[in-house]
């Protein structure tokens, strides 16, 4: 992901970016305030960033399997 302004986003509605993070709208707009997930509004609609909903999947931790 890059801040670059010029750089076109893969913006995505509210509604497909809770099923593609597979979170509800709360937790949606808790990442958006933290800064998890990038969102804009466009003509008074959210829009995400999807590619900053695969960027903090990538932050998630792992869980190790066991032995």
């Amino acid at each position: 992901m890059t801040d670059d302004p010029r750089q076109k986003r893969n913006l995505i509605t509210l509604k497909k970016a809770l099923e593609r993070g597979g979170f509800r709208r709360t937790k949606a707009y808790k990442l958006i305030k933290k800064g998890k997930i990038v969102a804009y509004k466009m003509e008074g609609q959210t829009m995400v960033d999807a590619d900053s909903i695969d960027a903090y999947h990538m932050t998630l931790p792992r869980i190790e399997p066991s032995k």
